[in-house]
């Protein structure tokens, strides 16, 4: 059972010329989690960030050595929260964690809902002009959980997994499905079926499958 290493909320704030909620910061808690996401947590579009079914973002802490690794030291890649997470761990990562996975943390239940779709915020937050797009192509792109019950949830609680649901599809195979298989045939026509997945994720597989083709990306991507 991972350890929450660290529990992140952050409220909005300017980033470039914009405004965001990616800049967390550690809290101790115990900090209440609802439906929405942790209390004194905040989004700056609703439209695309938070929501029922990105309520709780968690990204590995492995991952940070190796982008320091990839893109130098960065002041986002100084301590955990440098990609908007609200939970930071070690020893758990994309090719572990599947759609449908539940967990007890503290006294809420979480299940993964969707990995995460890098944005062009990233961009800024870390000063690489490409960022997001590396993020895409890693597979390091964390994921996302619904909340089942609310709860008390604080650093060093233990996340306990409690059911699979569908642990044939990772975040990681879903990742291959939507960015480097894009047109496998049967693995969309798996993914459409998937219903633990959000109803948008689904349209992605489901639009392939009948044109052919594979959306654009630019917008989100690049701004």
């Amino acid at each position: 059972m991972p350890r929450l290493d660290h529990l992140l909320v952050g409220q909005v704030a300017p980033l470039g010329e914009t405004l965001s909620g990616i800049a967390k910061a550690p809290v101790a808690g115990p900090v209440r989690l609802t439906a929405t996401g942790f209390e004194g947590d905040a989004q700056a579009d609703s439209r695309v960030h938070g929501g029922l079914d990105k309520a709780v973002h968690h990204y590995p802490y492995d991952h940070y050595a190796l982008w320091r690794a990839e893109v130098g030291e960065r002041p986002a890649l100084a301590t955990p929260g440098g990609f908007g997470e609200n939970l930071s761990t070690q020893g758990l990562d994309e090719t572990q964690v599947a759609i449908g996975d539940v967990f007890r943390l503290g006294s809420a239940l979480i299940e993964v809902s969707q990995g995460r779709q890098p944005c062009w915020k990233l961009n800024l937050r870390f000063g690489v002009s490409d960022m997001a797009r590396r993020v895409q192509a890693s597979g390091r792109t964390g994921w996302y959980y619904r909340v089942l019950e609310a709860g008390e949830v604080a650093a060093g609680d233990q996340l306990e997994l409690v059911e699979r649901r569908a642990p044939e599809w990772t975040i990681e195979r879903l990742w291959r499905t939507l960015y480097v298989d894009v047109l496998d045939r049967q693995e969309l026509q798996a993914m459409a079926g998937l219903e633990l997945l959000p109803d948008g994720w689904r349209r992605y597989a489901q639009r392939r499958l009948a044109t052919r083709r594979v959306e654009d990306w630019s917008a989100r991507l690049d701004g």
